[in-house]
């Protein structure tokens, strides 16, 4: 349905509960070289459980790699919390690629500049936290846009 591209991902368990959303939504789970773990690591197939091995992944050395790979016409939503348009005003299509950056550092600042009104920011009260779990976001931002599809289950 969707393709949640995680760029340059440091926590295994972060990794394995984003395989398991890819898995719940008929999704393709991408990791974007250098991976801060391997995929062999007990973390991410623990966190996957029973279903890691059911996961449709895709490993990357560039995300200029990943996107060239990409259909015509797909757009490419970029998750940071400097955008300032919300999920909610974006119109996702099946297809689409949903892309989170390092846990420590998010995404590079030229690909915000560059996405423009594709640039999306999870909106939170202020004076909380300046950020939230990499793999909380990608619930939040993946289940909008299955939201948006309407599926029948």
């Amino acid at each position: 349905m969707f393709h949640i591209v995680l760029i340059e991902p440091e926590i295994p368990h972060n990794a394995g509960a984003a395989g398991r959303l890819a898995l719940a939504t008929g999704s393709t789970l991408h990791l974007v070289e250098p991976l801060g773990f391997s995929l062999e690591d007990k973390y991410v197939r623990r966190t996957g459980l029973d279903y890691w091995q059911d996961v449709k992944l895709c490993v990357w050395k560039s995300f200029d790699e990943l996107r060239a790979s990409a259909a015509e016409g797909a757009s490419f939503w970029f998750l940071s919390t400097k955008a300032s348009c919300s999920p909610w005003q974006a119109d996702f299509t099946a297809g689409d690629y949903l892309v989170f950056g390092r846990e420590t550092k998010g995404l590079p600042e030229e690909l915000i500049d560059a996405a423009g009104e594709q640039a999306l920011r999870i909106p939170m009260a202020p004076g909380g936290t300046r950020s939230l779990n990499l793999s909380t976001a990608v619930a939040i931002v993946l289940y909008e846009a299955v939201r948006q599809q309407d599926p029948p289950w």
